[in-house]
């Protein structure tokens, strides 16, 4: 196997940021950065590392494997990790997993992940290397999109064994926390094809530091252990010194995950995450939370975070902090566009001004615990009779009631208070293309979806 070579290639001829970074001199060390923002959980030689970041530009690797249709929040840490080292004038290799994702990881797992078929591993690798490319400049020259399909792929078993099995020990393996974990889950266990993957990540640091001058991996810190298989076969292999850096997990205060295998991700791609919900879920966070968020998920300065920081102690109530998260964190993802959007569609859904100019994915997301009907659109052209509506929806069980409601002034459509009973609902009164809200009282919401 070629991976034999002693020494590494030169890396490819990337360019110096364009423009420097607002408030970073020329000699602040990238690792400092890093931790002052909260990217640094552990790092396999600190000082080491420390000294490759002050002797010149240095080109780091972040893997993804393509496991759903989008990235997700708890991806995002590594992604603006990797875009803060880009910014600080180092070169960014961003690697999907072609082919380890055709294995699957057991990090952070109970339970072995499904087997993906070639059609959804496609789709799910066009969309991660779009979503990387909105965080990360990938353009040539100033960074690379790499697939480990491209020299995985490429390998016999034989030669896999031969050339990289044999500088592996089995006792290293074998003490890998994912790896110790599933071997004392009797039910589950590890199957050989798992317990092979740190292999497959390993060969890959040790080939892009030969084909691409790469000295640095991080990861989430679930993949501690095989960010250090990769330095020890890089060493055995081309008797080389690299390093690896992970971050924390992303979390809650109160220590809960996100992230697929958790149920709660906050997707990415705006079909599964809506900008309006994105938006949400940063406005939404805890106030044990919202600063270190800003640092993680936002480009704001420190010292612009720590006056957001003390205005928020002065006055919780206020939420300027949580507001500025929400922003500048939408921003990142979806531009400025989906920033005016989700606060158009914020001021909309929380004033007392009848809703317009909002989508079907908004409405869904804002109203995603309210009880909603779907209605042909045919009945709708047709004019359907406010209190057959009420009825349908369940805001009321029958058209006496619902007759009362209305009398009562406690129905609104869209916002709009509705005061005739004899009304007739029509097209005009969707709040998007095929939703309808309907409020009863205060806090009563109904949604009706024409089709």
């Amino acid at each position: 196997m070629s991976d034999q070579t002693p020494h590494p290639s030169p890396a490819p001829d990337l360019d110096p940021p364009a423009t420097p970074v607002a408030g970073h001199a020329s000699d602040v060390n990238a690792l400092d950065v890093l931790q002052a923002r909260g990217f640094v959980q552990d790092v396999t030689d600190e000082d080491g590392l420390r000294e490759l970041f002050d002797a010149g530009p240095v080109t780091f690797y972040v893997g993804f494997d393509p496991t759903a249709a989008s990235l997700h929040a708890g991806n995002l840490v590594g992604m603006m990790a990797m875009s803060w080292l880009q910014r600080l004038g180092h070169h960014p290799i961003a690697l999907s997993g072609g082919a380890t994702g055709r294995i699957g990881d057991p990090s952070g797992r109970d339970t072995e992940r499904e087997i993906l078929d070639e059609e959804a591993l496609q789709t799910n690798l066009a969309a991660i290397r779009r979503q990387l490319g909105q965080v990360v400049d990938l353009t040539e020259g100033r960074g690379v999109l790499v697939d480990n399909f491209d020299w995985t792929g490429q390998l016999n078993f034989l030669d896999f064994l031969r050339d990289v099995g044999k500088h592996v020990s089995v006792n290293a393996m074998l003490s890998r926390e994912s790896v110790k974990r599933r071997l004392d889950t009797r039910e589950q266990g590890l199957s050989f094809t798992e317990f092979s993957y740190q292999l497959l990540q390993a060969n890959d640091f040790a080939h892009l530091y030969r084909t691409r001058g790469c000295r640095l991996q991080g990861g989430g810190s679930d993949q501690w252990g095989n960010i250090t298989a990769g330095i020890d076969l890089t060493r055995r292999l081309h008797g080389a010194q690299v390093y690896g850096l992970t971050w924390p997990l992303l979390t809650t205060a109160d220590g809960a995950k996100f992230g697929k295998s958790a149920g709660n991700a906050v997707w990415l791609d705006p079909d599964m995450t809506s900008p309006y919900a994105y938006y949400q879920f940063w406005l939404n966070a805890a106030d044990a939370d919202v600063v270190r968020f800003l640092k993680l998920f936002t480009y704001l300065e420190l010292d612009e975070i720590a006056d957001l920081e003390k205005r928020h102690l002065e006055d919780p109530s206020a939420r300027v902090a949580h507001r500025t998260l929400a922003r500048e964190a939408t921003r990142v993802i979806h531009g400025d566009a989906g920033v005016e959007a989700a606060e158009r569609a914020t001021g909309v859904l929380f004033g007392d001004q009848p809703f317009s100019g909002l989508d079907d994915a908004t409405l869904s997301a804002a109203f995603e615990e309210a009880p909603s009907v779907v209605l042909t659109r045919s009945r709708l052209d047709d004019g359907l009779g406010l209190l057959e509506l009420l009825t349908e929806v369940g805001a009321s069980r029958s058209n006496g009631e619902a007759r009362r409601l209305v009398q009562q002034g406690a129905v609104r459509i869209n916002n709009a208070l509705i005061e005739d009973s004899a009304v007739q609902v029509g097209p005009e009164h969707l709040a998007s293309d095929r939703t309808m809200v309907i409020r009863v009282g205060k806090k009563r919401y109904y949604l009706a979806r024409f089709h």
